[in-house]
């Protein structure tokens, strides 16, 4: 891994939780950080915390600013703002929309924004904060499940385009991690995730490691490996076990 000594990195959704980790673990590495946060006070408290520029604002449109505040270079960018919309197909469109628009179509527009440059330079890091729910699934949580598949999908697409241009593509992965969003889970997370989450810097850690061992796929829950392969190779025994889980949560509701 390049030296992160002086790198520009951005981190959206950075207000608080993973973002926020992230944020501290680059910012401790000698990265010089641009925070993101649709909260701009969020923003402007974590980057005065960490010596770093608050760049407020929709994730979706950042890369402009967040280049201009980093002195004109982007090296790591850092997707990571989210929602986590639950609720079944029966959702409203707006739902959807928000869902698809922010945890796929950022991403999309961020990568479109610096893929040029970095493909010039030959060299970049872009970190998708994907979900367990993106290899797996979440009962309770079509809208949120169906756009991590996406962002998953994303990751993986840029990963095999253009590593061999220098550009390094991870996605991260973790199941229940102690945030806002794990406790807007209601049921569901309490009975999935809670039980194993675990604190927004293990997820950086994670990210540390695999950015060192130049993994595509991070997992800072490693049973997560396991699961995934049990879906692979025993789709309808996977289903069914989700299914018993579903059964399960709907029984305590």
């Amino acid at each position: 891994m390049e030296a992160l000594q002086g790198a520009g990195v951005v981190v959206t959704g950075a207000g608080g939780g993973i973002g926020a980790a992230l944020a501290r673990r680059f910012a401790a590495a000698g990265a010089r950080v641009a925070v993101n946060d649709l909260d701009a006070a969020k923003a402007k408290a974590v980057a005065d915390e960490i010596g770093g520029t608050a760049v407020p604002g929709d994730a979706s449109a950042v890369v402009a600013d967040a280049r201009d505040a980093l002195g004109g270079t982007v090296d790591v960018y850092c997707a990571n703002a989210g929602v986590g919309s639950g609720g079944t197909e029966a959702a409203e469109e707006s739902v959807w929309a928000l869902a698809w628009d922010v945890n796929v179509m950022a991403h999309v527009r961020a990568a479109r924004a610096l893929l040029p440059d970095w493909l010039e330079r030959g060299r970049g890091r872009f970190v998708s904060t994907v979900s367990a729910a993106g290899l797996l699934t979440m009962i309770g949580a079509a809208p949120y499940s169906v756009t991590k598949h996406g962002a998953y999908a994303f990751a993986e697409w840029l990963s095999l385009t253009y590593r061999h241009r220098g550009v390094h593509v991870h996605a991260v992965c973790p199941q229940g991690v102690r945030t806002d969003m794990l406790a807007g889970t209601g049921s569901a997370g309490d009975l999935v995730l809670k039980p194993t989450a675990i604190a927004p810097e293990g997820v950086a850690d994670a990210l540390f490691r695999g950015m060192e061992e130049d993994r595509f796929l991070i997992l800072p829950h490693p049973e997560v490996a396991d699961y995934y392969q049990a879906r692979a190779a025993e789709p309808d025994r996977w289903l069914n076990g989700m299914n018993h889980l579903q059964q399960t949560w709907e029984a305590r509701r």
